[in-house]
């Protein structure tokens, strides 16, 4: 009798079907996940192949033998530990200022009562973020020529800084104003002020925010290309991706060790992306409120 009524049950039972829209969506992402992804398996295979093995098999063949000189190589003829140490240096110094810069700017104009100044203080920080820094090189050379600070660190790190902080101010001013009132006007009237409201509450709670625009921020310092094309003519101050210019000139029929320079240039972004991504989406999803 069990037996019988459990298989009138099944029968009895909908039959689950898969949305169509739904299939057809997953084969539209993995077909684009191929798309993103095949070029890096490209890089990463031509990295550990000899130029022979290069012209002779597909692009996509797994190397027959791992060639790690590659790059050694690379690194040597790149001249990487110059470019490499100039790049750290620059984004040390401007990933960690820009982002605090911005978190100290969207607080004062979220929190600090500033009447119809702040409004347009506002508008005119958001205004920096809508013009490409490309029509604006020309400028920017005159401007840091005048200072005398071509070819050296706060020449790059002034105006990236520039560019960069407008967009961090919008997130972040999102962010601080979907957080409840009563939770700084609890520490203003118990006698806090709004530097210690800031370090003490927002800053704290701002953190998967901060997160992610580090992300944002250190994969677009670290590859920026034009401005330090403009801004840094010394071959001891290039950067990375200024450096991968020159090698690529100079050894574009080596493309094992081309392509290992590109492996060993992108490895930090992606390293920092690994180390961050949990906080990445929800804290684009935090910033973006609107307050």
């Amino acid at each position: 009798m069990t037996v019988a009524t459990s298989q009138i049950a099944l029968e009895d039972a909908p039959i689950r079907r898969r949305d169509p829209l739904l299939i057809v969506l997953w084969i539209v992402l993995v077909a684009v996940a191929v798309i993103w992804v095949a070029p890096f398996v490209f890089i990463a295979f031509t990295s550990l192949k000899t130029n022979p093995e290069i012209m002779s098999t597909s692009a996509f063949a797994p190397p027959e033998e791992l060639q790690f000189q590659n790059f050694a190589g690379a690194w040597e003829r790149g001249n990487f530990s110059t470019t490499f140490r100039n790049s750290f240096i620059i984004t040390l110094v401007k990933v960690p200022l820009g982002l605090l810069l911005s978190a100290m700017a969207a607080y004062a104009l979220a929190r600090i009562d500033l009447g119809r100044i702040g409004k347009f203080l506002l508008v005119f920080v958001l205004f920096g973020a809508m013009i490409p820094f490309q029509v604006m090189l020309a400028p920017i050379f005159t401007l840091v020529n005048g200072m005398g600070l071509i070819n050296t660190y706060p020449g790059v790190i002034l105006p990236y800084l520039a560019f960069g902080v407008p967009y961090q101010v919008f997130i972040l001013h999102g962010f601080f104003k979907a957080v409840p009132k009563e939770l700084s006007e609890a520490a203003l009237i118990d006698g806090a002020s709004h530097f210690t409201v800031f370090r003490r509450i927002f800053l704290p709670i701002s953190l998967p925010v901060l997160a992610a625009l580090l992300i944002l921020d250190f994969v677009s310092t670290w590859n920026e290309f034009a401005m330090a094309l403009v801004l840094l003519q010394d071959q001891k101050m290039w950067t990375l991706p200024l450096g991968l210019m020159s090698f690529q000139g100079q050894f574009s029929r080596d493309y094992a060790q081309l392509n290992a320079a590109i492996v060993m240039t992108v490895f930090p972004a992606i390293l920092v992306y690994m180390i961050f991504q949990r906080y990445f989406v929800s804290g684009l999803t935090s910033g973006a409120v609107k307050g």
